[in-house]
């Protein structure tokens, strides 16, 4: 079984209540990073254009980069399928956050380690949905077993042309791509 998150490209509003979340759940500053991020972009040129909102995390990865290149064993895929850290092994080296092609590990200058989406794993044991997937305003992320999510949305993808190939490491992620997602031609742009 693997677990994953699939979000709806064209119901994301770009609004980041879903970054929020996240970032109070873990106490992060609000300039500090970003475990869940939502990044956006424009795209073609005129006057066929476009412009579109990437939410993303760790991708919870079948081959992830991060847990192949920890000196520690830090970064480790749990019996679940999602890619976990554990914050009490790692030495803050950052060869995780190096290796990553998505960046999803990040650096937490005052704690000296690194961090990442763990998908809530409390939360969930306790019968909750990760908080991205409860504070999204839109219902545009879903998070659960990758098989049944491919079934209940069989023309999402893992990649896009502004995303790393998912060949490189398998990644446990879905989007519902829009027009402009799906364009060769993208800039990102501060919102």
């Amino acid at each position: 079984m693997s677990l994953g998150f699939y979000v709806d490209l064209s119901s994301c509003i770009g609004c980041r209540t879903c970054q929020v979340a996240c970032k109070d759940r873990r106490d992060i500053q609000v300039a500090g990073p970003r475990l869940r991020r939502v990044d956006s972009f424009e795209c073609g040129t005129y006057p066929d254009v476009a412009m579109f909102h990437l939410n993303t995390s760790c991708n919870h990865c079948e081959s992830p980069a991060c847990v192949a290149n920890c000196p520690t064993g830090a970064m480790y895929k749990d019996d679940d399928g999602t890619v976990q850290h554990d914050d009490e092994a790692c030495i803050g080296c950052q060869t995780c956050v190096n290796s990553c092609p998505y960046s999803a590990p990040q650096f937490i200058e005052e704690d000296k380690i690194v961090q990442k989406c763990d998908t809530c794993r409390a939360l969930r044991e306790a019968g909750h949905d990760p908080v991205c997937v409860e504070a999204c305003p839109m219902r545009a992320i879903e998070f659960g077993d990758m098989d049944e999510l491919r079934a209940a949305h069989p023309n999402a993808v893992s990649e896009l042309p502004c995303t790393e190939a998912a060949a490189t490491t398998g990644p446990n992620i879905l989007w519902e791509p829009t027009r402009g997602a799906q364009m060769e031609a993208f800039e990102p742009v501060t919102l």
